[in-house]
Formats: structure tokens, sequence, C-alpha cells
């Protein structure tokens, strides 16, 4: 029943916040999702010490063998506590602003965690393509209604571009589950898995292309990217953070548990052209982004380079690869949304993202320079922070699965330096300019969402077993049942 009340709770949070309405719409939001994130953590805290994942399974639609079943094992673990973590951090950031009390503004949050919570935990095949589509209609209307010039427009390029990448999951799903033994098919992931390992290499191959581009688009990965960068920038912020921190990871989840198990043969043949792809990902994204004026704009492309480098050390199908990614999926999910939480601090003061116009920032708030440097180094992996340790595991096992594709895409360590480095320089240091002479310094709301964040940063660089411990038995498995 804890699934349950995990998976429902914050859309119940969120109709009462979109219904009632009420005045206190913040301390409502802030409070049911503590709420949440206390039910989350007793749950993987009860799965640590048992090491035994936790299921609910009810009869949906039992004519066409669709059930409502929920898993929570090492891997989806991972992703309901970042989603869990994560979102009182976005509803905390909305704290002095015109949203914090904006009810349907709170309430589409609320909703759109359930609908991520929903994908994490789904063990039958349908439910999760159901939560993968139900997740775009809170986003569209935050983006939509609170985004920023021309939303409208970017905001339905993003959902028809990702409605229409969905369909190729769609088609894939119902040829696996129509070859399902029994009279009455199945979509329970498990029987998926079986029935997919025994196709055709030529079919695998075909479903693989099919999945991929799916979850490709929804991460996203060169060249299915082209959404990213403007919906990223004209989204509102806690709507960005929620498409970089939590939403992008359901397409390097959707890898994880239906790809890399159910297509072997369609991955030997696929695959390394994915995961070229995925690498020219890494080095385009951080080309362009020490290109970029606008800090935002900047860690759109940021946040791509880094999606494409987990997506390549997942398609080695190795357990340091896909261990490499979900420590990196944690770790992107905090280090992003904290970084995009100061550029929203600096846009709220100064009124601009332009880079040229920022500096000096750092003479008068000493505690967000030091934030700021703090989520940076996490970002580009400094040793004993926690992107670090992601990135390890991904390099080393992209190095293991061909050393020429590791050398290329180890060069994201220097670009990814140079961007983070010239981002810090040209808005934290140097002269204070015309607009940011009369910065303001924090206010204790805002410490509060970006002190944490920072020490969760330090914290996952100095004891990542806590996280890789926990994953380990369900990622072995994986690796076995890949073989």
């Amino acid at each position: 029943m804890n699934l349950l009340f995990i998976l429902f709770f914050p859309l119940l949070a969120g109709a009462i916040l979109l219904i009632a309405k009420p005045a206190k719409s913040f301390i409502w939001s802030l409070g049911a999702a503590l709420i949440e994130l206390g039910a989350t953590g007793y749950l993987l805290t009860q799965m640590s010490e048992s090491q035994v994942s936790q299921s609910f399974t009810h009869a949906w639609i039992p004519e066409v063998g669709i059930s409502f079943s929920l898993l929570a094992d090492g891997i989806s673990g991972i992703l309901i506590g970042l989603c869990a973590l994560l979102v009182p951090f976005i509803i905390a950031s909305t704290a002095n602003t015109d949203k914090a009390n904006n009810a349907q503004y709170q309430g589409l949050i609320l909703t759109m965690q359930t609908a991520l919570m929903g994908a994490f935990l789904a063990k039958d095949a349908f439910l999760f393509y159901f939560f993968f589509e139900a997740s775009l209609l809170p986003i569209y209307f935050l983006a939509s209604i609170y985004g920023g010039e021309n939303r409208q427009a970017i905001t339905f390029k993003f959902f028809i571009y990702t409605l229409f990448g969905s369909l190729f999951l769609l088609i894939g799903l119902i040829f696996v589950y129509l070859r399902t033994p029994g009279l009455i098919h199945s979509a329970d992931m498990d029987v998926l898995y079986q029935t997919a390992h025994g196709l055709s290499a030529a079919q695998q191959g075909y479903l693989f292309l099919a999945f991929f581009i799916a979850f490709a688009i929804k991460m996203p990965i060169f060249p299915f990217h082209t959404w990213q960068p403007d919906t990223y920038t004209t989204a509102p912020t806690q709507g960005t953070m929620l498409l970089s921190g939590i939403m992008l990871k359901m397409g390097t989840y959707g890898v994880i548990r239906l790809v890399l198990p159910m297509f072997p043969l369609g991955i030997a043949a696929w695959g390394p052209a994915a995961m070229i792809l995925s690498i020219i990902g890494v080095i385009y994204g951080s080309i362009i982004a020490i290109q970029q004026k606008d800090a935002k704009r900047l860690l759109a492309y940021s946040s791509f380079a880094h999606v494409g480098l987990i997506s390549a050390g997942m398609l080695t199908q190795s357990i340091e690869g896909i261990q490499g990614a979900l420590y990196q999926m944690l770790s992107h999910g905090i280090n992003v949304v904290g970084l995009f939480f100061v550029i929203d601090l600096i846009e709220r003061r100064t009124k601009s993202r332009e880079l040229a116009q920022l500096g000096g920032i750092t003479q008068a708030s000493y505690v967000l320079s030091v934030c700021f440097v703090i989520l940076s180094l996490g970002s580009v992996a400094l040793p004993l922070t926690n992107g670090f340790i992601g990135e390890f595991l991904l390099l080393k096992s992209v190095f293991d699965y061909q050393m020429t594709l590791g050398i290329v895409a180890g060069i994201t360590i220097i670009l990814g330096a140079v961007y983070t480095l010239r981002l810090i320089q040209k808005s934290m240091f140097g002269n204070v300019s015309r607009i940011t002479k009369d910065f303001e310094d924090l206010q204790a709301a805002e410490k509060w969402v970006l002190i944490p964040l920072c020490a969760l940063v330090i914290l996952g660089g100095i004891f990542p077993n806590v996280v890789l411990s926990f994953s380990e038995a369900t990622v072995v498995q994986l690796a076995e049942l890949i073989k």
C-alpha cells in the first residue's frame, strides 16, 4: 500500500490545489512534497535494510492481460528517490515569487510528480506508456501558460515532437505484446523480456530502433534534441527543473528498463550507431554551450551533453555503465536543479541572463557565489563531488567497450570545464556591472534551497556506496538477463 500512497498522494494534493485553490498554496504544496519525500524515504530505507523489492499488482483490464502493476527495486528506487527529493526543492524555489501562492502552478507541479513516479514504478509496459504520456500534460500547461516569449509555439513543438516519438514506443510494445504466449496476452515486463528474446535478429533490430527513437527524443540524444534548448530556455524555472532534473530521466530509465533486457540482438546490430550518436551529442552539446551568451541556454546545452554520456554508458550493457548511468542521473538531477535556480535568482535581481551584462556578483553575495561554484564543480565532475562518481563509471564503461570512443567521450571533461568556468567567471567574478551594482544578497528561503543541494553534491562524492550498493543487486540481475 505504501507504493499506492507514493504514487497517488501528489495527485490528490495537486487536485486539491487545482480545485480548492487555498490561499496558502505554497505551504500546502511544500508540505505535500515533504510528506511524499518522507514516505519515499521510508520505503527506500525498508528496501535497503531487507534487500527485498516492493511490488503491488491489481487486475486493471484483465480481458487483455493489462494489470495495474508497480515495482520498486534497486533501479526504480533510485529514480523515485530522485523525484521525491527534488520536488520539495523545486517548490521551495518559488518562495518569495508571485508563483508561491499560485494554486494552479503548484498543483501542476504535484500532478507532474505523480506522472513521473508512475513511469518509474510501472511494471506493466502499457502502464509505463500511460504515465510516460501523461507527464506531457502538466509540463505542457506549466510551460505554455507561465513560460517566456514565444512560449506557446515552442511548447507546442515540444509536445508534438515528443508525442510523435512516443508512437514508435507504442507500436513496438503492441508488436511484442501480441506475441506473448497464451490466449490472453500479457504486458508484464518480465513476460515481454522472454517474448522479445524469442524474436529474430531483424525483428529485434527494428524494435530497438522504435524504442530507442522514442526514448532518445525524451532524453534527448543527437539529432533528436532540437526541441530541448528552446523549451528549457522558455519554460518557467520550475518547469525547466522538472524537465532537466527528472523528466529526461524517463528516457534513460526506459532504455535501462525496457531496451537493454528486451533486445540484445537489436543492440548488437544498432547499439554502436546509437552510441556514436550519443557521443556526438556529448561533444556537440559542449561546443555549443561554450558559445552561448544566455546563461540558461548554456545550461540547457550542458544538460544535453551530460545525458549523451549517460546514454553511451548504458549502451555498453556493462554493470559499470548501468551503475554509472543511475548514479549520474541522480547527480545530474541535483546539480542541474541547483544551477537553474542560481540563474533564476540572478535573473530576478538583474532582469537579465546575458553573460556580457553580468559580473561581480560575488562582491554582493558570497554565499551565492560559493554555492554556484560547488554546484558547478559537481557538474564538471571534480573529484569528491557527486558528478565525479557517475562520470568516472560511465567513461570507464565506454573505454572498456572501445578505447577510441572512450577517448572521444573523455573530451567532455575538458569542454565541460571550459563552459562551466566561463559561466562562473562571467557571472560571479570580474567587475561589477551596471545591473549588478545593487545586487541583493540571498534571503533565508533561498539559502534553504541552495545550501542543502550543495551538501548533497559533496555527500554524493564522499559516500557513493550508499547509492551504488542499493542498486547493485538489481543491476547485476539485469546484466545477467542481457547476456
